[in-house]
């Protein structure tokens, strides 16, 4: 089997490099007086069209750790990993309504700017600290790191030199502001699908070849024959993956809370629609909904894929690490090397687009936090535009100078020998989602919260994260597997589902900020409160129609799947 990239497949490869490139310098050039101003440099404010907001959303999500963490969780666990991509469809849409209008009305640009007006700057310096760290130690950390392997897979170049191009490329892109990586990824989300639907193609041709059949359709309907328990999107509790996906948890639990953080309340997706009018923002975020929509099949289905021609004794020596156990995370590296010549390199540009135009976008919404909430707050409150903007691209470098670093000495340890990539992602968030979301969602539609109850979601989330995650091998929990909400690991110790844990603290948080407000009202505290009024959420009769159509596509996934 071909494991290296050929002479054609490097010439398609840069060609795109190319292409994006290029187009880049030109949109910089074009918008170069622009790039002096702060928000323009951060927000690309009022300059990005609907489909450009929508596009940009989706490459900045789609990365490393869907292509292989989603991919590799394919591969383990099946189709139920969708359950986040089709869950944002739904969740896109709630943003759309009832998120963004707040913003947009408050004129809010960064999350802790929210904080800051609708609580006080302690809460917003806390978050913004909170989010800077979650953003370099878990996001950009687990994108290069999950990047590299992949791209080191395909191209057997060194993982330390793919780690260091693709951190060398996606600086020079951050760096031509918010305006070059909206409409670069227009370029990203082209490769991606397209390099995508090739590679899930591919794979589901020689599933049917293997069986002495032709067709992808024939390898679709093989795929949930051969391995039919990876077609259900809602685990029983004795599946061994509950733990990962428990249950109707997925439905009406901690997945909510999970997905309403990460597209409601998180800087790095919503910076994408806050510097457009609300129609404009509106329409973006259903496009991106569409888009999630087909996501699934792009990087979940080349891992059951890989999962069928693994058991029919394919891949049995690209799937194993340095100890001979099966890496998950390899899954849709070892797909791609299935590949003919030049379109393995336009999979390759595809992979590396998504790598790309996520890392650049997260490591823009670093450089905006930090200079607009942390440096022009604390440091220099009277630092002129072009000093903010300069200082956005000095921690644009320096946060993937440190993400770097910490992907060279920690990535293997937490994401290799054969752990989900993507499982790891969504944990670790998990940590401080629950306390936000609850921050953000009582800050949005009750005015009475105060200042120290969303103090207490801050902090106290993380803490009851942390209790509930070393609680275990101290308190006996299997009063709650009859219900669902433990389960017994390889040692006999009950643990807590992660989602299971998110949606419980949650509830601990809004029970905690409630007491507190309620107390503090008592006392004379008046909280600020946001400008909300009813007519803002009504959307336009073009986008009920879309959303009605993705809930129906939902539900019809959800009922064929379940």
């Amino acid at each position: 089997m071909q494991q290296q990239l050929r002479v054609t497949d490097y010439i398609v490869f840069l060609i795109y490099f190319l292409v994006v490139a290029f187009y880049g310098y030109w949109i910089y050039n074009r918008k170069k007086k622009a790039t002096a101003d702060s928000k323009d440099f951060f927000l690309a404010e009022g300059s990005l069209t609907w489909w450009a907001i929508g596009a940009s959303l989706i490459a900045s999500n789609i990365s490393a750790e869907q292509f292989i963490g989603m991919s590799g969780s394919g591969f383990q666990m099946g189709m139920a990993i969708a359950t986040y991509e089709w869950m944002a469809a739904a969740t896109l849409i709630i943003v759309a309504v009832f998120f963004i209008p707040v913003y947009l009305k408050n004129k809010i640009y960064t999350m802790p700017q929210f904080l800051h007006q609708r609580y006080n700057s302690t809460v917003a310096m806390i978050m913004a600290v909170f989010w800077l760290l979650l953003y370099i130690v878990v996001n950009l950390m687990s994108i290069l790191y999950l990047g590299a392997l992949a791209i080191s897979g395909i191209s057997g170049l060194d993982i330390y030199l793919c780690i260091f191009l693709l951190a060398v490329f996606a600086i020079g892109i951050t760096l031509g502001g918010m305006k070059v990586i909206g409409y670069t990824d227009v370029i990203q989300v082209f490769f991606l699908v397209l390099g995508g639907l090739v590679a899930t193609y591919i794979a589901l041709n020689l599933v049917a070849e293997k069986s002495g059949q032709e067709g992808m359709l024939n390898g679709f309907s093989l795929l949930t024959s051969k391995a039919n328990d990876h077609f259900h999107m809602i685990f029983k509790k004795d599946d061994p993956n509950y733990m990962d996906l428990p249950g109707l948890t997925v439905l009406i639990g901690g997945m909510w809370i999970t997905n309403l953080n990460y597209w409601g309340c998180n800087q790095y997706i919503t910076q994408r629609a806050l510097g457009a009018d609300l129609p404009t923002a509106r329409n973006g975020i259903l496009f991106a909904a569409f888009l999630k929509l087909m996501m699934p099949v792009i990087v979940v289905l080349p891992g059951i894929a890989a999962y069928v021609l693994y058991r029919d004794g394919m891949f049995q020596t690209e799937m194993l690490d340095s100890k001979g156990i099966v890496d998950v995370n390899k899954a849709y590296p070892s797909v791609l090397n299935l590949l003919p010549v030049g379109l393995k390199g336009l999979s390759f540009a595809a992979l590396t687009a998504a790598i790309v135009a996520s890392l650049a976008g997260k490591a823009n919404s670093i450089g905006t936090i930090f200079t607009l909430d942390i440096y022009h707050k604390a440091f220099n409150k009277t630092a002129g535009e072009r000093t903010l903007v300069n200082v956005g691209k000095i921690s644009v470098i320096v946060s993937m100078f440190m993400a770097v670093i910490l992907s060279l000495l920690v990535g293997e340890k937490l994401m290799g020998e054969g752990k989900q990539g993507f499982q790891y992602i969504q944990e670790y968030t998990g940590f401080v989602s629950p306390g936000i979301f609850a921050m953000f969602i009582l800050g949005f539609f009750w005015k009475r919260t105060t200042s120290n109850s969303a103090l207490f979601a801050t902090i106290g989330g993380f803490v009851f994260s942390l209790l509930f995650k070393l609680m275990p091998p101290f308190v006996d929990l299997s009063f709650l597997a009859s219900a669902g909400f433990s389960k017994a690991n390889a040692v006999g110790v009950y643990e807590i589902p992660f989602l299971d844990r998110m949606g419980f603290v949650f509830i601990l948080c809004v029970i905690g900020m409630a007491i507190i407000t309620n107390v503090e009202n008592r006392r004379g505290v008046i909280p600020k409160g946001l400008e909300v009024d009813s007519s803002m959420f009504k959307p336009h009769a073009g986008f009920t129609v879309g959303a009605v159509l993705v809930v129906g596509i939902l539900v019809a996934l959800y009922t064929i799947f379940w």
